[in-house]
């Protein structure tokens, strides 16, 4: 198991404390896809920790659906912890970062206007 130390380094931006409402939908090898409300419990510009009702694989690919602004973005599932309440804690890799998906100020961010 990775150090604190080892994951902070490897971690590429910092993290915001938050409570975003989110649809994280996976799709299994076999059967239809799998959706469920899920809530975005800390977020940085390239990934986010999901609280989510369901466990899909490590290194899969997942859809999350920002509830608010209505946009998507795929992203990677890099760590999955069972949590509270029948929940998993899903730690995720944007695959395409580019603006602030989640819309909330961020570390290190330029504020425009």
């Amino acid at each position: 198991m990775a150090t604190a130390r080892a994951m902070l380094e490897r971690r590429r931006s910092s993290r915001v404390v938050s409570c975003i409402p989110v649809n994280v939908r996976s799709k299994p090898h076999e059967g239809q896809p799998v959706q469920a409300p899920a809530e975005a419990v800390a977020v940085s510009r390239c990934g986010a920790l999901l609280r989510v009702p369901l466990s899909p694989a490590l290194g899969s690919r997942i859809e999350v659906r920002h509830e608010i602004s209505h946009e998507t973005q795929e992203f990677r599932v890099v760590r999955i912890s069972p949590g509270e309440d029948g929940l998993y804690e899903l730690g995720v890799e944007m695959l395409c970062p580019g603006h602030n998906f989640w819309g909330i100020p961020l570390p290190g961010e330029r504020r425009t206007g």
